[in-house]
């Protein structure tokens, strides 16, 4: 008997790390031309994406925003004393403000959005590889498909109003022959027609065609988006960043697939932007000037009071003069006055712009108090003159404080007038918008074709480890041995028999097939079959009858392809063999031999005709071939008459070896009643197909029905890296072996 390799039970246990993970690069390995397909597969569709992708360029300008000068009422003074803050965070916002990008989308209209219907996938590319030799020229439809562009169409719609129900739906324009279209809607239901250049004006709907170059029949996809969509949508699609921190240099970019369109939209935003910027400084400057105008009158008539007041105490003290004491303390009062007045002039500005808890605001009222304290100092000086020092000097005091105040205002108001005037705010465009044409910047076809050839490899790769982790059939012969079933022998795939199988129009067993114990006597199976051969020759030394049957756990494990062909090698050693086909329901093995289908096994049984009629002799001497007969509705019941014991009996006297090859064990329970009458008891497990749970149930039941189980033949075994189990002590590692083996 062949038995297998003895492995020690703590040399399993250490390789089994190896095993895996050998195992795993091996099952690679033996599928590396579906990886290396599927992958080939995804680089090309990344190649065809990457060329018939519409390209995207990106439309790029440059604002400078300069730090605000001191406002005309020293406002950044103060502000200054808190930090110093990024001139071109709030500038950012009012570029992407719903009031600068409405303003763009109305002036070039940008909420209509027409495009030309292409051919799908291709279309698009073509369109743009057309080159006009003439003014409006377009291609010629291809294949006469003219509802397609196919290159130099041209359309412009100056004024498209539409209902508020179809707002953002997307309507068809048809062109026509001599400049007429017809538009419909979604349903294909008529919504307005008229001729290019022509303005069309009902209650419900307002459009203007400008410019149409096209096709009679050519379609184009027209949507009119609500305003708000439109502004959202460039809000999302523009780009503002600051380069540089600090640096005041903003940086505008939009991405189009329309560089002309992506520039004009810049250009336009960066113009408008500039242009609010200039009127906001100029409001600014005119506000302000309104506010010193309306202050002038009243410090003109204090002026003129505290001077008056000042002569009438003059005349009326003979002109006294004030003490050089007296000077000093004038001079430190007059500069508090002045700058405590014009705080709150600029207290007065604020009140209008600011809440009380601004910073500025309380920086403005913090300087106003510290300036008060240091006024209060000095009074507390003049206190300690004489009398007469004293009024001579708060009324000196008043004149000088209301001259400064009303020469500052004066000098304040010319330099806001000449600003009002002659206003440029603080930004400035840098550079205007434009377009590197020759590097879009999408699609990146280096990197698309990368990714998609990385995630073919990955599916490719993941499939198949999936696949295998699915996949629990037996791959290894040891795995049976470990159940406690000895294998006799291990077939491999037979890529001859898989080419006499491919022969047949209609599938297997269609036509006759040569046996390969006959045709391709050098073949490796049968090899095989020659190993097991002198193994059964020594294991039935003991049975108890000269009867092998042959069955296996489930169907498709070629015991047809083991039982006809080892009965065909043991008949060529000069044995008279009998093999007969006790798969009364699905038996296939007249077919392999070429005889009639009635006259069988199930006929013999059935006593429709004797066993001389119903056995035929092959082209190989010494063997013998009974088919399984008509299809009977009771196979089982036929099995269990006397008549099949008295058959059996009969045939082991004539012939030196009887093989049964009979049903699936698990699917009937034919292989169970053949099994109590044979000498010797054998399985087929295929290769991945049978798992060792199905075959530990075969096992047991075996051992249920009191049939004592000889051993398996390990059928159909593929030369594989993930294998660990292969035909090296043989010497047959330069061939690889696959067949059906059925």
């Amino acid at each position: 008997m062949q038995q297998a390799p003895v492995t020690k039970p703590h040399e399993r246990e250490d390789d089994n790390d190896e095993i895996d993970l050998m195992g795993l690069l091996g099952t690679l390995i033996d599928h590396k031309w579906l990886i290396a397909g599927v992958t080939g597969v995804f680089m090309a569709a990344g190649v065809a994406y990457a060329l018939l992708a519409t390209p995207v360029y990106q439309a790029n300008a440059l604002i400078q925003v300069e730090p605000k000068k001191n406002d005309p009422l020293g406002f950044s003074d103060v502000s200054s004393l808190l930090g110093k803050e990024s001139p071109s965070a709030t500038e950012i916002e009012l570029i992407k403000s719903r009031k600068n990008i409405g303003a763009t989308i109305d002036n070039l209209q940008l909420d209509i959005e027409v495009e030309p219907n292409y051919f799908p996938i291709i279309g698009s590319f073509i369109a743009r590889r057309f080159k006009a030799d003439a003014e409006n020229k377009i291609a010629d439809p291809m294949l006469g498909m003219s509802s397609y562009a196919w290159g130099g169409e041209k359309i412009k719609i100056a004024t498209l109003e539409l209902p508020r129900d179809q707002l953002g739906k997307n309507l068809t324009l048809i062109s026509g022959k001599d400049g007429s279209f017809t538009l419909v809607d979604e349903d294909d239901n008529l919504v307005t027609a008229g001729k290019v250049g022509e303005a069309i004006e009902n209650s419900e709907i307002k459009i203007l065609v400008e410019e149409l170059v096209a096709n009679p029949g050519t379609t184009f996809s027209v949507v009119r988006y609500p305003r708000l969509t439109s502004i959202l949508t460039y809000q999302r699609n523009l780009d503002v960043i600051e380069r540089g921190k600090e640096s005041g240099m903003i940086a505008l970019a939009l991405e189009s697939t329309e560089p002309e369109k992506a520039i004009q939209i810049l250009d336009e935003i960066a113009r408008l932007y500039v242009m609010q910027n200039i009127d906001r400084t100029s409001a600014e400057a005119a506000q302000s000037l309104g506010f010193l105008r309306d202050q002038l009158p009243q410090v003109r008539r204090d002026l003129e009071k505290s001077e008056d007041a000042l002569n009438a105490f003059q005349i009326r003290s003979k002109s006294i003069d004030i003490s050089l004491e007296a000077k000093a303390i004038l001079d430190q009062i007059v500069a508090l006055d002045t700058s405590i007045s014009t705080l709150k002039l600029q207290q007065a500005e604020m009140d209008r712009k600011f809440t009380p808890q601004h910073p500025a605001y309380r920086a403005l009222m913090g300087q106003l108090a510290e300036l008060t304290n240091k006024q209060k100092r000095l009074a507390n000086q003049v206190q300690g003159l004489p009398t007469t020092q004293q009024e001579l000097l708060s009324l000196t005091r008043d004149v000088k404080v209301s001259t400064e105040i009303y020469t500052q205002l004066l000098n304040k108001s010319q330099e806001l007038d000449v600003m009002r005037a002659g206003a440029i705010g603080n930004v400035r465009l840098i550079d205007s918008a434009d377009v590197d044409l020759r590097a879009p910047i999408k699609p990146k076809k280096t990197l698309i074709v990368l990714i998609a050839t990385i995630l073919g490899a990955f599916i490719a790769t993941a499939s198949v480890l999936f696949r295998k982790a699915l996949n629990r059939g037996v791959e290894n012969p040891d795995d049976i041995e470990n159940l406690g079933l000895p294998v006799y022998a291990t077939i491999p795939f037979s890529s001859l028999q898989k080419a006499e199988d491919d022969k047949s129009p209609k599938g297997r067993g269609t036509r006759v097939t040569p046996l390969l114990a006959s045709s391709h006597p050098t073949d490796l199976a049968v090899e095989s079959l020659r190993s097991l051969r002198t193994s059964l020759h020594f294991a039935m030394l003991e049975a108890e009858n000269n009867r092998l049957m042959i069955s296996g756990p489930s169907p498709r494990v070629g015991k047809s392809f083991v039982s006809a062909n080892l009965a065909a090698v043991v008949a060529q050693s000069g044995q008279r063999v009998l093999l007969v086909d006790v798969d009364m329901r699905k038996g296939y093995i007249h077919k392999m031999f070429g005889i009639p289908a009635d006259n069988g096994l199930s006929d013999i049984l059935a006593k429709r005709c004797t066993l001389e009629t119903a056995t035929h002799k092959a082209d190989i001497d010494n063997l013998y071939v009974i088919g399984r007969g008509q299809i009977p509705p009771n196979p089982s019941e036929l099995l269990m008459h006397k008549n099949f014991t008295d058959f059996l009996e009969y045939v082991s006297e004539n012939y030196d070896l009887v093989i049964l090859d009979t049903p699936p064990f698990l699917a009937v329970t034919d292989a169970s009643i053949v099994g109590r009458q044979s000498g010797t008891n054998l399985i087929v497990t295929r290769f991945e197909l049978n798992s060792a749970r199905e075959i530990e149930l075969t096992m047991r039941r075996f051992a249920q029905s009191g049939i004592h189980l000889k051993g398996a033949i390990f059928n159909g075994i593929e030369r594989r890296a993930s294998a660990k189990y292969g035909y090296g002590a043989y010497g047959y590692y330069n061939y690889e072996y696959k067949s059906d083996n059925a």
